[in-house]
């Protein structure tokens, strides 16, 4: 469900919350609609900061960030939450016994944030079958490949760009998709990104992140935000004029 809050009827313009980037509302009547996004992190948090950069130039209509929650009390994606003023919490994985009892508690804390939408943001951890369940196509997340391309990477987060070096493809890229627990979900965007003659995995990465990854996101969480995606038979089209 959307939050709902209400502003001067006069001010049927962007608003900013008195946290700053965390709520950037659409009204109309003096109503104003905001999708409330949390983001999952577990590392250095540059998709994050990507999200929360396009959020603060109002190129995310109809978006609360509502919090971030990490899965690592020391990722350097708290700090950059924190000196956005955006709430932060912690489910440290290292506290759970297993991968079940830990998702359990990140789906409870959704939930107690009555999160709609949810972004994957540098998240490591697979997400438990409830929380798939409970977030069916309302999970977005970001892969450096134009998939089904080089999908297939067991964990290693620099295999996609071995694999596409070792292959010779003229063109790599990022794909945002939501996320049903198999290797991919229903398609949202992809952005190719050229691979360069004497790439190496890291220079590949790098230009990946910057023209594709820190780009796809935020226009995905846009798309939804703005109501403008819909699943139909395992794929996602998009309505509307595309911004």
């Amino acid at each position: 469900m959307c939050g709902l809050a209400y502003c001067h009827p006069e001010k049927n313009v962007l608003q900013y919350g008195d946290k700053g980037l965390r709520k950037f509302q659409f009204c109309v009547w003096g109503v104003c609609f905001v999708v409330k996004t949390v983001i999952l992190v577990s590392g250095g948090g540059t998709n994050l900061q990507a999200i929360m950069d396009a959020h603060l130039f109002g190129e995310i209509p109809n978006c609360e960030l509502t919090a971030v929650i990490s899965s690592d009390p020391e990722a350097y994606a708290l700090i950059r939450a924190k000196s956005a003023n955006l709430p932060t919490y912690v489910v440290d994985r290292s506290l759970f016994p297993n991968e079940q009892s830990f998702n359990t508690a990140v789906e409870q804390k959704l939930q107690d944030l009555d999160a709609e939408l949810v972004v994957l943001a540098g998240y490591v951890h697979p997400l438990g079958a409830g929380t798939l369940k409970a977030y069916e196509n309302r999970i977005v997340n970001v892969y450096p490949s134009l998939l089904p391309a080089f999908g297939d990477c067991d964990g290693n987060t620099m295999e996609p760009y071995e694999q596409a070096i070792r292959a010779g493809v003229k063109l790599s890229g990022a794909t945002a998709y939501f996320v049903t627990g198999g290797q991919a979900g229903p398609i949202i965007l992809q952005q190719a990104v050229e691979v360069w003659e004497g790439d190496t995995p890291k220079t590949l990465q790098r230009r990946i992140m910057e023209e594709g990854e820190w780009k796809l996101l935020p226009k995905a969480v846009a798309l939804y935000c703005q109501g403008q995606l819909r699943v139909a038979d395992g794929a996602v089209h998009v309505t509307g004029e595309r911004k």
